[in-house]
């Protein structure tokens, strides 16, 4: 399910905290180019959290759904970013990225993860001769006689 991002990765590497430091300043004042490099060099993480945090059936069956909405949340963690982070003794501390998407990408998992699992538990099922059937699946099939009994 990955490979496909595999090229992404590789193709951009972390890099610097001063490089990341001025792709944010460059995303912040409105450079398109800038925000999406940054989000690709954090792709790699983001997956890696997936991978951390969901159990290997949930990140293969979730991931790439996952994936897709943590990008989103990634643009919009650089809007937030703090260029200008002071440490409580009021020492200038530029800080990476990374530990500021971190609990957002944790959290976005969970909730996404919890509220698939919700709506599976309140799958609609029919019952004919004994035998319980998922009637969302059974439309899928193509000339299910199950199906054609309940409607």
């Amino acid at each position: 399910m990955w490979k496909t991002y595999r090229n992404i990765i590789q193709k951009y590497p972390k890099i610097s905290l001063q490089e990341e430091r001025r792709l944010i300043r460059k995303a912040k004042k409105g450079s398109k180019q800038a925000a999406n490099e940054l989000v690709l060099r954090h792709i790699g993480f983001v997956i890696f959290r997936i991978n951390k945090r969901a159990f290997p059936a949930y990140a293969k069956r979730f991931g790439e759904d996952l994936l897709s909405q943590a990008i989103f949340l990634l643009y919009g963690k650089i809007q937030t970013y703090n260029l200008r982070y002071y440490d409580k003794n009021g020492n200038f501390k530029p800080v990476r990225f990374v530990p500021c998407i971190w609990k957002a990408v944790d959290g976005l998992i969970l909730a996404s993860l919890k509220k698939e699992l919700r709506h599976e538990k309140q799958r609609v099922t029919g019952c004919l001769d004994g035998e319980e059937y998922d009637i969302f699946e059974r439309i899928l099939l193509e000339r299910d006689p199950i199906v054609s009994s309940f409607f």
